[in-house]
């Protein structure tokens, strides 16, 4: 009698175990942090392992608050709201593709999965999203560039209106001149 309750009660364990174990959720997170400029595409990777199809949510939360991005359920059901629907794309291994980053893109974001069995596992990736910088060095050599042609052409008119001067000094002057040799010509004797 003694050995017939000790194999129930081993036999009961290991249902329990084995329940348990088909239960049993795991996500990875390849890149919890990720840094990207603007007008670029990121993908959110991970990967999960479960026995049955989860249930797969993404939301992004930033200083304004949180967004729910999607929520799918791999094979049967996808539904991505209406501000990120031309801008994500999803992928059966709960990965999350954002197209044309922009800045307020940055933030946190936190994956769900979500086990028909109510068992939930979260994974939470940091992106950063920068300006692009040489914008804004183009900027500053275009400007540096018009500046320089600018004053290449003043200088081009001041040196015209200097050859300008001279002539019109040597017109007014050639008479006064003469006059001035005529002086000292005379006074030599000549």
């Amino acid at each position: 009698m003694r050995t017939l309750s000790g194999l129930l009660w081993i036999g009961a364990l290991f249902l329990t175990v084995g329940w348990t174990l088909q239960r049993e959720v795991s996500l990875h997170v390849s890149q919890p942090s990720l840094n990207a400029t603007v007008a670029k595409n990121v993908l959110l990777s991970v990967a999960y392992t479960c026995r049955g199809v989860p249930v797969i949510e993404w939301k992004h939360t930033a200083t304004w608050g949180t967004t729910k991005i999607a929520a799918w359920k791999p094979g049967t059901y996808t539904n991505i709201s209406s501000s990120y629907r031309e801008r994500v794309n999803i992928y059966s291994n709960g990965s999350l593709q954002i197209l044309n980053v922009a800045m307020r893109d940055s933030g946190y974001y936190l994956v769900t999965v979500m086990e028909e069995f109510g068992t939930t596992v979260y994974g939470t990736i940091l992106l950063n999203v920068s300006e692009i910088r040489y914008e804004d060095l183009h900027f500053v050599a275009v400007f540096f560039a018009f500046l320089t042609a600018v004053s290449a052409i003043l200088i081009c008119l001041m040196w015209l209106c200097n050859k300008s001067l001279h002539l019109l000094q040597k017109e007014r002057h050639p008479l006064t001149e003469s006059a001035t040799e005529e002086t000292e010509l005379q006074m030599i004797g000549c």
